[in-house]
């Protein structure tokens, strides 16, 4: 099957198409042919060594870890899928991921495709969407009525943030660039931030939940906006000794995702109900450069939505 691979950790024009072979499947997975896939930061921070301590994965390496496809055979134990069945996922993170026509993937972390979605959307949702909820639901315990702030809610993670947090009946506070108010409003944020004209720090007091996209000073200064008891779910960086002695009363964490079939079933009714919408930025064709150029864009931290790329037609 044709894959891209790195074979040494670097830059991206290590990416290189090759062909390998379609793996195998135990008795417990399921084999995809992949229709579409999409990038996330994992993926070129992976590539760039970033990870090797947390990840030390053998060469060559598969980077991607959301898929959309069709079932093309299952293992013996295999209950819930058939054979030709439309589904998506997070695959657990090894180091054969989704940049391939195929991809081996166990049961528990599959879940249907939302019918209303084609291969491309849905192959946004798995891992921004599953990180949003993991933050909003999981830690958060997002509450009718409560002040939650998503940071640079025109990203990937930030566009599910902002519609899960108000199908929970949370009123949502969102920090984006000029250029994409009108998609935060179109999302449902009750109050958009233009960062590059406004301090948050200075407009907001009193919220329940921060879900920091970003770390650094914007993490610090995110602690204080939240109340006394409040939470801040990071997906960049734990915060600092400092900070969490000096802001001691508010609940902290980095959220690793636990990829998660069941809760990705959760999302997708959502989706299907019309309470979520995946916003597909950008899409690039599956060759080598299609793939460079893809983590070139996601690189600049400033891509809107998700990054797809288009697999199969």
């Amino acid at each position: 099957m044709k894959a891209i691979v790195i074979d040494q950790y670097g830059g991206k024009d290590l990416l290189t198409e090759r062909e390998i072979s379609v793996p195998a499947i135990n008795e417990n997975q399921v084999l995809v042919e992949l229709h579409a896939t999409s990038i996330n930061p994992i993926d070129w921070k992976l590539r760039e060594g970033y990870l090797k301590q947390a990840l030390p994965f053998e060469f060559p390496i598969v980077l991607g870890w959301d898929l959309a496809g069709v079932v093309k055979a299952i293992g013996d134990k295999v209950q819930s899928f058939k054979i030709g069945d439309e589904v998506y996922a997070r695959p657990a993170t090894t180091r054969m991921g989704t940049y391939a026509e195929f991809a081996a993937v166990d049961e528990e972390l599959l879940a249907t495709k939302p019918n209303n979605l084609s291969f491309e959307e849905a192959a946004s949702v798995p891992l921004a969407g599953l990180t949003a909820w993991q933050c909003l639901v999981d830690f958060g315990n997002i509450q009718k009525g409560d002040k939650v702030l998503v940071h640079a809610g025109a990203g990937g993670v930030g566009t599910f943030a902002i519609q899960i947090a108000k199908y929970y009946g949370a009123y949502v506070a969102t920090t984006v660039s000029g250029k994409n108010i009108e998609l935060a409003e179109r999302l449902g944020a009750d109050l958009v931030i233009n960062y590059q004209e406004q301090d948050f720090s200075t407009l907001l007091e009193d919220y329940d939940l921060v879900v920091d996209t970003l770390g650094g000073v914007i993490q610090e200064k995110s602690f204080s906006i939240l109340k006394k008891g409040g939470k801040l779910a990071s997906i960049v960086q734990n915060p600092s000794e400092e900070i969490q002695q000096k802001y001691e009363e508010i609940d902290s964490k980095l959220i690793w995702l636990n990829p998660n079939g069941k809760q990705l079933g959760e999302l997708g009714a959502l989706i299907e109900d019309g309470y979520v919408q995946p916003i597909v930025g950008t899409v690039f064709p599956f060759s080598e450069q299609g793939l460079k150029d893809a983590h070139e864009l996601s690189e600049t931290h400033h891509a809107k939505g998700k990054i797809v790329i288009s697999i199969k037609e």
